[in-house]
């Protein structure tokens, strides 16, 4: 997978696996890492799916409709793109925290729920419940961060607080963060986040 590699000043932080919204890239979201922690290792990496020329992580038959098949897939395959990815970048497979803005957000809500080890965290900006009527793994131990917009027009309400109960019912740790705008990543919650993690890792 297309990706952009950091060693961070602090190897004791978590690593920071970076997943950019449709139509981004692995540049987009590194203004982020550097709010969240400037001295920790970062692993921003390109979706492998093409929607109309704009990178994407997984395919989707419609606004809101995951492609089911190629989501299960595509989770697999960045699951086995950390596991190569720490065993050449030499980083701790074991504390990696997902940031997701939007698509980027939902296939890593997805490797939470289809993958014990794959994340000891993850920010979570505007995200859907990836997938219904399957079961979790034991979190036991993850913290996840949810930025909601309460009139978002994409990802409801509705949707936010039902991943948070899947979440907290599979044993997470969940704060989640409401914004009074819609699907666009606003500096408030990213200042949110940011103080969430760093009470995470104090």
């Amino acid at each position: 997978m297309k990706h952009l590699f950091q060693k961070g000043k602090n190897e004791s932080k978590p690593t920071l696996l970076l997943l950019h919204g449709t139509g981004g890239n692995e540049l987009d979201l590194l203004p982020l890492a550097g709010i969240i922690d400037d001295e920790a290792t970062y692993l921003s990496v390109r979706g492998n799916v093409l929607e109309n020329g704009m990178p994407r992580f997984f395919r989707r038959l419609a606004e809101g409709v995951f492609d089911e098949e190629d989501l299960i897939f595509r989770t697999k395959e960045l699951n086995e793109f950390l596991d190569e990815a720490a065993e050449k970048y030499e980083f701790d497979r074991n504390n990696v925290l997902a940031i997701g803005y939007s698509n980027g957000a939902n296939i890593a809500a997805s490797l939470l729920f289809h993958y014990q080890h794959s994340l000891q965290g993850a920010i979570l900006h505007h995200p859907m419940v990836p997938r219904r009527g399957i079961e979790l793994p034991d979190l036991t131990g993850k913290s996840v961060f949810i930025a909601a917009g309460t009139n978002d027009p994409i990802c409801s309400p509705e949707e936010s607080v039902e991943l948070q109960s899947l979440l907290e019912k599979s044993k997470a740790k969940v704060e989640l963060h409401w914004g009074n705008r819609g699907h666009q990543l606003t500096q408030e919650e990213v200042n949110a986040a940011a103080t969430w993690y760093q009470k995470l890792i104090n």
